[in-house]
């Protein structure tokens, strides 16, 4: 693939989308007298010349103003750049680093359950083209988006240090799932929190809710539903952790596959990116999402199929992993467990074992019904 063109960045970091990159336009005007402002001008020029040595491409809209953003998406791409940026001086200077916001197709679609218009890489697939195409030079995912497959030209070489995995349970009128009364509607998106709370409170029911998360928190104040759950890394990363009326243990409700870790993804030729991320890279996390991503894998999860698992370091230094599959309405759970010592391989072939036995447990009948 040949290099990508060059570009250009108008400051330290600069926030572009990617329907609107180009060159500068020059808009030329007859010279009539000194103008006051003419040394500003220059250093503006000046600093648009400067070509940016990384373009961070992310979820969002070409308005941030916009019902489609993803303010969430860009938190973690700022959480990037800074970790690059303190990792490597010349990432520190004027116009470095620059932040590609990317339409995917997942944030235009909110009025329909994600299952429903296409499921795997909907958060993913506009951002992955991108990279493909040299438009971006590394692309920050949520690890929960990402399919199980990466596309081909692509490596994901580095996870950032993983957040809190737990859910936040979010409420103005109770202060956990249980104590919310028979008929109460919580609003979830996820049919991993559905399957999960009505296993345990089969008398609540469960809406689809979808937007980013100022949208569900509006609407659960302007009395949409009861209560809704948030994961707790998406609040932590925002600022808005105290926006939680109290958090849900793992045991209560298991996370979804790699919940809280953010996924870095270069093209797989790129030597330059693949050493810049690798500085970044946290092992642990890394090793934990490839367990639980093989467990998901064997099971060929999909929006349709309430799946979840966690993978972490106990108190002895080895691996505890817990997994879970369920059907939709949570009148069917299996669960499974293991431990064994935190090392990649260990870890993947753990993952796998446990998936290939939830799924025998379940047998063919179980998937077919999801379809």
């Amino acid at each position: 693939m040949p290099p990508p063109p060059p570009r250009c960045a108008a400051a330290a970091t600069t926030t572009a989308h990617h329907s609107l990159l180009g060159s500068p336009t020059c808009l030329a005007r007859p010279r009539r007298r000194c103008c006051p402002v003419r040394a500003a001008v220059a250093v503006q020029a000046e600093a648009q010349a400067k070509v940016s040595l990384i373009r961070i491409g992310t979820r969002g809209s070409l308005f941030e103003i916009c019902k489609y953003d993803s303010p969430l998406a860009l938190a973690q791409a700022h959480e990037t750049r800074d970790k690059l940026k303190a990792a490597h001086s010349e990432l520190a200077e004027e116009g470095a680093v620059e932040i590609v916001i990317i339409k995917t197709t997942g944030d235009m679609i909110l009025d329909k359950p994600l299952a429903d218009i296409g499921g795997k890489g909907l958060f993913t697939k506009e951002i992955d083209d991108a990279l493909l195409q040299g438009r971006i030079d590394i692309a920050v995912h949520s690890m929960k988006d990402v399919p199980t497959y990466l596309p081909e030209g692509t490596i994901l070489p580095c996870n950032l240090p993983r957040e809190d995995v737990r859910d936040a349970f979010i409420c103005l009128t109770a202060n956990s799932l249980a104590e919310l009364p028979a008929g109460s509607v919580v609003g979830s998106a996820s049919l991993r929190r559905q399957s999960q709370i009505l296993y345990k409170y089969p008398s609540l029911k469960v809406v689809n809710f979808r937007g980013n998360v100022q949208t569900r928190l509006r609407k659960l104040k302007e009395g949409d539903v009861h209560a809704t759950l948030l994961a707790l890394a998406g609040l932590k990363r925002l600022n808005m952790a105290e926006t939680a009326t109290s958090v849900l243990s793992v045991e209560e409700m298991l996370p979804a596959v790699a919940q809280g870790a953010i996924g870095i993804a270069c093209r797989s030729n790129d030597d330059t990116m693949m050493n810049y991320l690798s500085s970044l890279n946290h092992e642990d996390t890394r090793l934990a999402v490839a367990c639980e991503r093989e467990f998901l894998s064997v099971l060929d999860g999909n929006c349709r199929t309430p799946i979840a698992a966690y993978a972490s370091r106990d108190k002895d230094g080895n691996c505890s992993f817990r997994g879970l599959l369920a059907s939709p309405d949570g009148s069917t759970v299996y669960e499974t467990s293991r431990t064994g010592p935190y090392d990649f391989d260990i870890m993947v072939e753990m993952g796998k074992d446990a998936g290939h036995e939830l799924k025998a447990k379940a047998g063919p009948g179980f998937f077919d019904s999801l379809q």
